[in-house]
């Protein structure tokens, strides 16, 4: 097959771009999933769009290419441009342009009589056995009633359709749409309507930017869309370390946004478990909508249940609450250390023990995902303790390797 720059579906080139540009690092040899050749394709249409964000190094396992993305220096996200390129079949083309001019005359017209026009004023001028079928043009102009481009309207037993050219100004939104599509998780939204605006702004630059998300616009757009109909889904999830995929059965709570990372995860009732889990949404691989949820309301009583021990994603072991406390001294010009702990205590409470020193207490199921935000306070830790003593042996342990390492004293 030859290769072409468009796509069909967004799938494949997730899985790629996922598989070597983004966490995998792999050699065109590790890959076998499938043929060379299907490999060297996806690469030249990744290349496409990401050329100028692409670096490559040698190693003794063949060149293993990625991204490399400097945040700083660009204003929209260059992965969106997978969301765009779309393959186009000879007929999709011909009904494009045939139907939209068919209809420009501003009138109603029924599928019988697009049809009827397509041949007698179209194809009659070209020597083709072509010869499109009623449920054909039916698609075709439901799907563009989708997309917008054409309305439809009920006059008596029949379905007319026409143009629908009343469009939306855009003109004052630059800068909103602009900053939604760089902040918002369903950005690509904004970056398409930014392609409808005659020069594109380039108003905001981001220190931190988490560009990664936009792979799975598609999978997050599916269980907002499941959450809000109060709908079951069949999750299809790859397991990353057993190099295969499993089924899970769901209902969609919330969705969760890590500002220290970016990941996004997936809040759902597990059937089979019969308990609330995460799901990164990075590993999932398809959604699939079932049956409507008939007690959609004892799932925001699990919920409020379940949300006053949470500290990150995990449930720990068997949702069994961890004790720990966090004892701090800080100076008197630190008064910014309180108002801190306040700041970004979750669950947690602050007790102010004098003017120097004050108390962190949380009661959470994973006491261990607490470790990087406590190594934020090195230095003014003068005691901490956890009912999971292993918490606190990791925490001192860490701290004696890196004085170790650097020479100190432990």
């Amino acid at each position: 097959m030859a290769y072409s720059e468009l796509i069909k579906s967004i799938d494949k080139v997730r899985d790629y771009m996922r598989q070597f540009y983004v966490y995998g690092f792999k050699s065109r040899t590790e890959y076998d999933k499938k043929s060379a050749r299907s490999y060297d394709n996806e690469r030249r249409r990744i290349e496409s769009w990401l050329g100028e964000y692409m670096r490559f190094r040698q190693t003794t396992e063949g060149k293993n290419v990625f991204l490399s993305v400097d945040s700083r220096s660009i204003s929209h996200n260059p992965l969106y441009q997978a969301f765009k390129a779309k393959s186009f079949t000879d007929g999709d083309v011909t009904f494009h342009f045939y139907i939209l001019d068919l209809l420009q005359d501003g009138e109603g017209h029924t599928a019988q009589e697009i049809l009827d026009c397509f041949l007698d004023c179209y194809l009659c001028h070209f020597e083709t056995d072509w010869q499109p079928d009623l449920s054909t043009v039916r698609k075709k102009l439901k799907e563009y009633v989708a997309l917008g481009l054409l309305k439809s309207e009920k006059r008596g037993r029949e379905v007319v359709f026409s143009r629908n050219d009343s469009g939306v100004s855009l003109h004052g939104w630059e800068q909103a749409i602009s900053f939604f599509s760089e902040v918002d998780p369903l950005g690509v939204i904004g970056s398409f309507l930014l392609d409808q605006l005659g020069e594109i702004p380039d108003h905001f630059q981001f220190k931190h930017h988490y560009m990664l998300h936009a792979l799975d616009s598609e999978i997050l757009l599916q269980l907002l869309s499941a959450i809000g109909e109060n709908r079951r889904v069949m999750l299809t999830n790859a397991s990353v370390r057993k190099d295969q995929s499993t089924k899970h059965l769901v209902y969609p709570v919330k969705i969760f946004i890590s500002t220290q990372t970016g990941r996004q995860y997936l809040l759902c009732h597990h059937y089979a478990f019969r308990k609330m889990i995460f799901f990164r949404l990075d590993y999932i691989l398809t959604v699939e909508p079932k049956e409507m949820e008939a007690e959609p309301e004892r799932f925001s009583e699990i919920w409020e249940k379940f949300q006053p021990h949470l500290w990150g994603t995990s449930g720990g072991q068997g949702f069994q609450v961890d004790h720990l406390e966090m004892t701090v001294r800080y100076g008197a010009s630190e008064g910014h250390i309180p108002k801190r702990l306040e700041r970004e205590k979750r669950n947690g409470t602050v007790e102010i023990i004098d003017e120097h020193t004050c108390r962190y207490s949380v009661d959470v199921y994973d006491a261990s995902e607490l470790i990087p935000w406590l190594r934020t306070f090195i230095g003014r830790i003068v005691e901490l303790k956890c009912s999971d003593q292993a918490v606190v042996d990791r925490f001192y342990g860490d701290l004696e390797k890196m004085a170790a390492m650097y020479g100190g004293e432990g």
